[in-house]
């Protein structure tokens, strides 16, 4: 059976709580077009998965309203034809968004009996296989809907989760499980209530690196109640690791166990009922795709440049918050050598939000290289000999503790989201920790004029595309 989820940009649920939640006590309505992401194989609950992807809000003319009331609102479907065949050119699907001024938690009998008029409508003018959305809301914090495929009274299925996501991100999911008798995330619920207890507990979320910085944030995110994490790494465990990597002992790097089966381990011993699935390979591998897909959060904890241009640009096409995030110590050549600067940062990634390589946080040129490394060894050896290959060096200095603060950090910047314990303004789209200062600082990056990720929304949220994240090998 396909799950079904969807995920509004937060300018666009702004805009349609401006156009239907008014103070006449009228339901109103509004048509969103989405865009989607097809997951063959979700990989928690090894379903199928189709996540609709806000593209675009439309106003119903007013002109076209026939009545309105607390219980009802009527239009000319002149409007909703226009939608459709606009959705058909852009690939798109149609969502009917509207309101229940009383606060009603559940579609009414009159919405059934229209949207199976309007869906036998979207079939003959779009063919079969044209899904149709519905999306209420009941008031200002509250959101539910549904998926219809077929045109009959069973032809619909609940949106599973819906979530919008810019300054902060929030969830409605259309079960009512709950986590209130948990004793092992009491304490932590008399901080921030258990409804964020809840929330993570069915979140997905992503570590793609699984060294220092993300095994310490894995283990974090355990604790903390996350009920699915996916683990992305291509590497073994070494001796160098194991003071900085979670989890790890002289055995695994004997064994040359790899990192993510490690940290996976970890987590299972716990005995917390977090689902830890783990994947071997670099993040942009094909078999990660369905695995990336399906998360609501991605923590960037890779060194690699080109892995971090990859979920940069993952992050827009899929309206998935990426979390990036990157320790540099600066040493003297003394011996003993000196600290002269030890910043941990971390960058939130998605719309209205900077690029990686607009902010300058990572370096095209050694992205090509770590590609060509990856991709074709012998000639990067080749042209690494000729010296025409950048990015090799000695590795960069680490100490445990930074790492994991600099993981505390990137935690917390999700915490931030989910819960706002710092208030609107303590919100920063990049955070740099001055360790040797003992002080925060919040750099601002702008997107460059003509960048085709971050100054273009028309790629916002445009989630399957030929090729992957539009991403020429």
């Amino acid at each position: 059976m396909t799950q079904y989820s969807a995920t509004l940009q937060e300018p666009h649920l702004e805009r349609l709580q401006s156009l239907l939640l008014r103070d006449d006590g009228k339901e109103h309505a509004a048509y969103v077009f989405f865009a989607s992401a097809t997951i063959q194989r979700d990989p928690w609950d090894r379903e199928a998965h189709e996540k609709f992807l806000s593209a675009n809000v439309r106003e119903i003319p007013s002109e076209d309203i026939v009545s309105a009331d607390s219980v009802h609102v009527t239009w000319h479907t002149d409007s909703y034809v226009k939608a459709l065949r606009d959705a058909e050119a852009n690939d798109h699907t149609v969502a009917i968004v509207h309101s229940h001024p009383k606060g009603c938690l559940s579609f009414s009998t009159q919405d059934d009996e229209n949207e199976l008029d309007l869906m036998q409508l979207a079939v003959n003018r779009n063919g079969s296989g044209t899904k149709l959305i519905s999306l209420v809301l009941a008031a200002e914090n509250e959101l539910f809907g549904r998926v219809w495929s077929h045109p009959s009274k069973q032809g619909w299925a609940s949106l599973r989760t819906i979530k919008s996501w810019g300054g902060s991100l929030n969830f409605w999911f259309s079960d009512s499980e709950t986590t209130q008798g948990s004793k092992i995330l009491a304490r932590q619920a008399l901080a921030f209530g258990n409804a964020l207890n809840n929330d993570l507990k069915r979140m997905r979320v992503g570590v793609v690196g699984c060294g220092g910085t993300g095994s310490a944030l894995a283990m974090l995110l355990a604790r903390l109640g996350v009920g699915q994490i996916a683990l992305f790494d291509n590497d073994v465990v070494e001796a160098s690791n194991l003071n900085r990597l979670h989890g790890a002992s002289q055995i695994d790097a004997d064994a040359m166990k790899s990192k993510v089966r490690v940290v996976a381990d970890s987590i299972s011993q716990m005995g917390l009922g977090v689902r830890a699935v783990v994947f071997e390979g670099w993040v942009g591998d094909k078999g990660n795709r369905d695995a990336l897909r399906s998360c609501d959060v991605i923590f960037g904890c890779t060194d690699d440049h080109d892995g971090r241009m990859f979920l940069s640009r993952f992050a827009y096409y899929y309206l998935v918050p990426v979390i990036d995030m990157g320790l540099a110590i600066d040493v003297s050549d003394s011996e003993p050598p000196e600290i002269e600067a030890m910043d941990g940062r971390v960058t939130i990634l998605g719309p209205e939000n900077a690029c990686l390589v607009c902010a300058e946080l990572v370096d095209p040129e050694i992205a090509r290289a770590e590609a060509l490394r990856r991709e074709h060894p012998d000639e990067y050896e080749k042209l690494k000999r000729e010296a025409y290959v950048v990015g090799e060096g000695d590795p960069a200095p680490a100490v445990v503790t930074f790492t994991t603060e600099l993981a505390c950090m990137a935690v917390n910047e999700l915490l931030q989201r989910l819960v706002g314990f710092r208030k609107q303004e303590g919100n920063a789209a990049n955070r740099v920790r001055k360790f040797h200062l003992c002080e925060d600082r919040r750099p601002s990056y702008k997107p460059r004029t003509g960048c085709r990720i971050c100054d273009d929304d028309g790629l916002w949220g445009r989630g399957d595309v030929e090729p992957f994240i539009g991403r020429v090998s």
